[in-house]
């Protein structure tokens, strides 16, 4: 009777736990697949055999956790993803169709041209063929902003773009075949665009003008846990982007949380490529471009949900970004504790259209614990520009040369700032208005440029958080060189007096090279009053302390870049015996001061002690005696060494 009994009671259980199990299924949500194809049509239910026609369609559908596979095809539509994703394991992914090509773009294609003269056509467009936002009537404006009366509009011949002229004049003479121009005049009824075409019918050409303003884009903050991946993306009309008004990119999160951006071409923003940027709200360009301007705007923004647990953490990998005249990347706040890797940067800013002060590949305000590694940036106005709260930030094993500027700022931050294992190879390596940074194991080729003292009262946070701890002023100095090698002229002389101590140690300099107490530095200031130029008068300068280096000013290192195909490789001179000559350690969280100011230990973003144990190329460090510079040294004289 006790066994008939228990068996009574085990299938009881087994029962309600069965109808527990079912009910908790029942529950849970069905997560989908959505399709779109260029022959679909947005009336069908989005499934592999009735796809929706646009993005668009599939976006208004989609809901946590579903997927939109895009199929090849040109899509010429501005996607406003109206939620996103409920966490990291509940996204929202757009996708392309693997092996497809899948185009999504800004613009729309003209014809209609009618030659005037020379090798200019004209075109006439009614208005209303923009709807509401129509480029050619829009200025490209914004704090910090200093260029002329340009706008977001944009023409193309064939893929690439022509740039806009101020005067119709020059437009109307014959064309530079390298650099042809257009202008436009916007009326009550219409558009009129001007083009130089040399040699070409545009009307037998691809001719395509910027129509959207963004390509992909959420119209509300905090749409959050996206995944675009996949895709061609280009041609949007975007404005000029400041660190105190909403940044619009191409493609761009909108104060959000936990996207990832990865294996996209972007390409031909008028402005900016990727955003990770700043909201939007009434203090948009609004008596905010000076220092206390932007204090105000990082108050409002803690007020708005600026911390880890709301904002930023996005990944952007493996993008190729290009053909940007502002910037490739930006972000102000919204980038914190986000990974920025395996990009290729390039031509960002190079036809230098208009001016400003937020030209760069990359270029971040309140990089709090970002990781900007791995990546390939080149031709660019200015490599990475990392201005104010760069705190926490690791900049490493990114791959720079020939960008026309330099190839590092970091401006009026405080620290602690880790840039390790990179190659700099364009002819200015720095330009340093910052104190707390520590450059480790990294390949110099060029000038740095210095700048002593900034009165500008610029945040500290508190570790690994957007808490603002307190302001302060931007004394030169409290950076360490450490195991670098100097090569082609490198020149560190700039650090031989600062106003905060610079400390070398276990450094290479190679024929050339300038090391920091063979200089000859006179004060710069950046932003400052005549008062506390004054003030900081009557502070003392300290010297560089150079304790351990090695000196080879016979050796002639010879770096320089080699292409082959997409493959690149450094040719480069090494010598084993600096091994010998001189015993250097492992760089740790241990064996750096902490960053003066904010009193902080370099460490890993997630608050782990540091340990710069592997080289550029991911080979493991000597544990006893790691090499100077970014690659380990495995044998003597000149080799060719694979670095993208």
């Amino acid at each position: 009777m006790k066994i008939v009994f228990q068996i009574i009671m085990f299938w009881m259980i087994s029962v309600g736990v069965c109808a527990q199990s079912n009910l908790v299924n029942k529950n849970k949500p069905v997560h989908k697949e959505y399709y779109v194809s260029v022959s679909g049509n947005d009336t069908n239910d989005g499934s592999k055999t009735k796809p929706f026609k646009t993005i668009s369609a599939a976006a208004n559908v989609a809901m946590p956790g579903d997927v939109i596979t895009v199929h090849a095809g040109v899509y010429r539509e501005q996607i406003a993803p109206p939620r996103g994703g409920n966490s990291e394991n509940e996204r929202i992914v757009y996708q392309a169709g693997k092996g497809e090509k899948v185009e999504i773009k800004g613009s729309e294609i003209i014809k209609g041209w009618e030659k005037t003269g020379n090798d200019t056509w004209v075109v006439k467009i009614p208005n209303s063929f923009f709807g509401k936002f129509n480029p050619f009537d829009d200025l490209i404006r914004g704090d910090w902003y200093s260029g002329g009366k340009f706008h977001t509009g944009a023409v193309y011949l064939n893929g690439d773009w022509l740039m806009e002229s101020l005067k119709k004049d020059d437009v109307m003479r014959p064309a530079n075949e390298k650099d042809p121009l257009w202008c436009a005049s916007v009326d009550a009824a219409t558009t009129t665009i001007w083009a130089q075409f040399k040699n070409t019918d545009p009307n037998k050409e691809t001719v395509e003008i910027n129509v959207r303003q963004k390509v992909f884009y959420p119209e509300q903050p905090f749409t959050n846990f996206i995944m675009v991946r996949g895709f061609i993306m280009q041609h949007a009309a975007t404005n000029w982007a400041p660190p105190t008004a909403e940044q619009m990119g191409l493609i761009g999160t909108n104060w959000s949380r936990g996207w990832i951006i990865e294996n996209n071409i972007v390409q031909y923003s008028k402005c900016v490529g990727i955003s990770l940027g700043k909201y939007g709200d009434e203090y948009n360009n609004k008596n905010t471009e000076s220092a206390e301007g932007y204090v105000g705007t990082i108050n409002r923004a803690l007020k708005f949900g600026w911390n880890k647990g709301t904002i930023g953490g996005h990944l952007v990998r493996n993008n190729s970004i290009a053909y940007c005249e502002q910037t490739g990347i930006v972000g102000s706040m919204g980038c914190a504790f986000s990974t920025v890797e395996g990009n290729i940067i390039h031509d960002i800013h190079i036809r230098r259209l208009f001016g400003g002060a937020e030209m760069a590949g990359i270029k971040f305000h309140g990089a709090v614990d970002v990781v900007i590694r791995n990546n390939q940036i080149y031709r660019t106005a200015l490599g990475i520009w990392l201005d104010w709260m760069a705190q926490g930030v690791q900049v490493k094993n990114n791959l720079m040369y020939d960008n026309l500027d330099r190839d590092l700022f970091l401006e009026v931050n405080h620290g602690p700032m880790l840039v390790s294992n990179n190659i700099f190879l364009s002819k200015n390596s720095l330009l340093m208005n910052s104190s707390g940074a520590a450059f480790v194991h990294n390949i110099f080729a060029g000038n740095m440029e210095v700048v002593s003292y900034d009165a500008r009262l610029t945040p500290y946070h508190k570790a690994h958080s957007t808490y603002v701890a307190a302001l302060h002023d931007n004394p030169g100095g409290d950076i360490q060189f450490v195991n670098n090698l100097f090569v082609n002229g490198a020149n560190a002389g700039q650090y031989k007096k600062s106003i905060l101590p610079v400390v070398f140690h276990g450094n290479v300099y190679t024929k050339g090279a300038i090391r920091a107490v063979s200089g000859n530095k006179q004060r710069s200031f950046g932003e400052i009053s005549a008062e506390a130029k004054k003030k900081i008068a009557n502070v003392q300068d300290k010297d560089a302390m150079e304790d351990t280096f090695i000196a080879d000013e016979n050796f002639d290192a010879g770096a320089r870049l080699v292409a082959e195909g997409d493959k690149m490789y450094l040719e480069i001179a090494l010598d084993k015996k600096w091994l010998t000559a001189q015993k250097r350690n492992m760089v740790t969280t241990g064996s750096l001061s902490n960053a003066i100011i904010p009193d902080l230990p370099f460490e890993n973003t997630d608050g782990s002690p540091l340990k710069i144990d592997v080289d550029y190329s991911g080979n493991k460090r000597s544990a006893g005696n790691p090499s100077p510079g970014a690659v380990e040294i495995i044998k003597n004289g000149k080799q060719r060494i694979r670095v993208w």
